[in-house]
């Protein structure tokens, strides 16, 4: 069985990340969402919502999983005998960085190999931030997010 982990904050998931699951999942017999703990970004959901909100959109797949993880995104892969990481790239932008990352856990674990897939057209220009930002403006995010991210996020920015 080819397990990936998709690691990421996930502070919420967005269509594009679900597309990047769902593509994935052409590829893996299994996908383990990571939803990660210990970020340097400060979440607007705490990480028990994140988990749900992956496990609620993914609920028909029995294949995608979504489990909260600390530490080394490398030891929570060989922990999971996860073969892969998985990690989508919007723009050039997204590169270096992700290169950099690969790079990093290519040498802390040399049996967990970076599988990157450009993301899906119609998604380049969103990311989780930017659809916090919309969102607390009461901006329309429909058809961006998960119906029940954006219902979250239309309750706590006190939209609804």
């Amino acid at each position: 069985m080819k397990i990936a982990l998709y690691p990421g904050t996930f502070d919420p998931v967005t269509n594009g990340h679900a597309s990047l699951i769902r593509r994935g999942r052409q590829i893996f017999d299994k996908i383990i969402v990571g939803v990660a703990k210990s970020t340097p970004k400060h979440t607007l959901f705490s990480l028990e919502e994140r988990v749900a909100f992956v496990r609620e959109v993914f609920s028909d797949d029995p294949g995608v999983e979504a489990e909260p993880f600390d530490g080394l995104t490398v030891d929570f892969a060989r922990q999971n005998n996860a073969c892969a990481l998985l990690r989508g790239l919007r723009a050039v932008s997204d590169f270096d960085y992700e290169f950099q990352l690969a790079l990093m856990n290519r040498r802390l674990s040399r049996n967990v190999e970076t599988v990157f897939m450009m993301t899906d057209y119609q998604w380049l220009y969103i990311s989780s931030t930017i659809i916090k930002a919309v969102a607390s403006q009461g901006g329309n995010i429909g058809g961006l997010v998960p119906e029940n991210v954006r219902r979250a996020l239309e309750k706590k920015y006190g939209l609804c």
